[in-house]
């Protein structure tokens, strides 16, 4: 038995075991940089951590002369800087890690020049790193204080609110936020929230007591219809891809935005007009006035294009230039040349909109955009806001400040088109005390 833990291929077996450890925590950095830590037992936690980390030690310091070892016991501390900057004050969690990082850091079979260097960039790390983090938590954060005074989850599931009463200087306020419920990482003792992912879908200054919410589950066609009903020029914005499944070509989306006053006299619109002015609805001459020209297939061209233009194409002036096979360089030349050469003015901007208006899609588009045939869809009921007892005037009546209210916060149907929730990207989080 002596032999075989003596054996060196042991050793160098047994080391792997360390690189699931750093695996551990680069896993647990990875979390606290995007991740929310929300602890359920706290004591069980500490145990389960504790006790992995110390047989991780047991295992390294066995194996401290192997290179795999070595080179994980160089990286533990620097992964753990953000785990305690982030979870500062969750030592349950932070303590058994950072002691086993230092043991190993300090008594591997590194040299001692290495391991003093490597200490000292580390120790650096962690005074500037707390430094920076503390200075910008001081200057750049706001103190206020939260209260949530309600959760819930919506029928399906899918979604979470809470609503939060925040005391500050200016009377406070009340807001609804919602996300998603299906996002997060959990194990026995802890639950991970994905950080940014909320949306205010309510907020009210000052604080607003005694919101109900009520959840009901809506069609995609009724919501639809609701929308539609309140406007008719609601668009979507979509991908190229999605334009052509949808039925448009590159030339009927084309449209001339940031139009000057002139060039909008001369389509018989007003200076006031502010909407983009797709070509398919200009006549030969009106075309013709800004240079382009459309062939009876419906595709476009560029009429005299410049030197610079047919340079950025490679083209000789004989070639007749196609918008859609202009590249971004072409495209950006003829823009910048449509300008008056005396005051600086832009005529005009020609480019490509991935707009579509939401009341020319039919019910198996939405579908194909990726909208769920049902979903939640959140109500509030808002009493009126009655003022404040007057201490002069007790007998007074209170006055009505804000009417009672009952609206739509949220569709399901409006996250999945705008993509609110993209529970596969990750933002790096700036609230650093969320």
């Amino acid at each position: 038995m002596k032999s075989l833990f003596g054996n060196v291929w042991t050793k160098r077996v047994i080391s792997l075991l360390s690189v699931v450890y750093t695996l551990f925590v680069f896993r647990l950095c990875y979390l606290s940089i995007f991740y929310d830590m929300h602890i359920h037992q706290r004591a069980s936690l500490c145990l389960a951590v504790s006790g992995v980390s110390l047989a991780a030690l047991i295992i390294m310091l066995y194996t401290r002369h192997q290179i795999v070892t070595r080179i994980c016991s160089f990286l533990i501390l620097p992964a753990m800087l953000p785990v305690v900057l982030l979870y500062f004050g969750e030592w349950g969690l932070i303590i058994p890690i950072v002691i086993t990082g230092i043991v190993i850091l300090l008594m591997s079979g590194a040299g001692e020049g290495v391991k003093t260097a490597l200490a000292t960039i580390i120790l650096l790390m962690y005074i500037f790193g707390a430094l920076g983090y503390f200075l910008f938590s001081s200057f750049f954060v706001a103190a206020i204080k939260e209260k949530t005074v309600e959760t819930g989850v919506s029928p399906s599931g899918e979604y979470r609110y809470r609503i939060v009463n925040t005391d500050d200087s200016s009377k406070g306020s009340t807001a609804i936020y919602v996300e998603p419920n299906t996002a997060d990482v959990k194990n026995s003792f802890a639950t991970f929230t994905l950080k940014n992912l909320e949306r205010v879908v309510y907020l009210s200054r000052p604080i607003r007591s005694g919101i109900t919410v009520n959840w009901e589950t809506k069609s995609r066609q009724a919501i639809t219809d609701e929308l539609n009903a309140l406007s008719d020029t609601i668009e979507l914005k979509v991908t190229d891809e999605e334009l052509t499944r949808l039925g448009y070509t590159y030339d009927n989306k084309l449209m001339l935005t940031d139009l000057s006053a002139s060039r909008k006299f001369a389509i018989d619109k007003t200076a006031a007009d502010v909407d983009p002015v797709a070509l398919d609805s200009l006549t030969e001459d009106q075309l013709d006035f800004f240079g382009i020209g459309k062939e009876a297939n419906g595709r476009y061209y560029i009429k005299s294009p410049s030197e610079k233009v047919l340079a950025e194409m490679e083209y000789t002036a004989d070639k007749r230039m196609y918008i859609n096979e202009m590249n971004a360089g072409a495209l950006r030349q003829f823009n910048s040349e449509q300008v008056d050469e005396a005051t600086g003015i832009s005529y005009f901007t020609l480019k490509k909109y991935h707009n579509v208006n939401l009341n020319t899609l039919t019910d198996e588009q939405l579908d194909y955009l990726g909208v769920s045939p049902s979903g939640d869809v959140m109500t509030i009921s808002i009493p009126p806001l009655m003022s404040e007892p007057d201490e002069e005037h007790p007998d007074a009546k209170p006055v009505e400040l804000a009417p009672a209210e009952e609206k739509i916060v949220f569709r399901y149907y409006v996250a999945e088109i705008e993509d609110y929730y993209d529970v596969n990207s990750r933002h790096l989080s700036f609230d650093l005390l969320s």
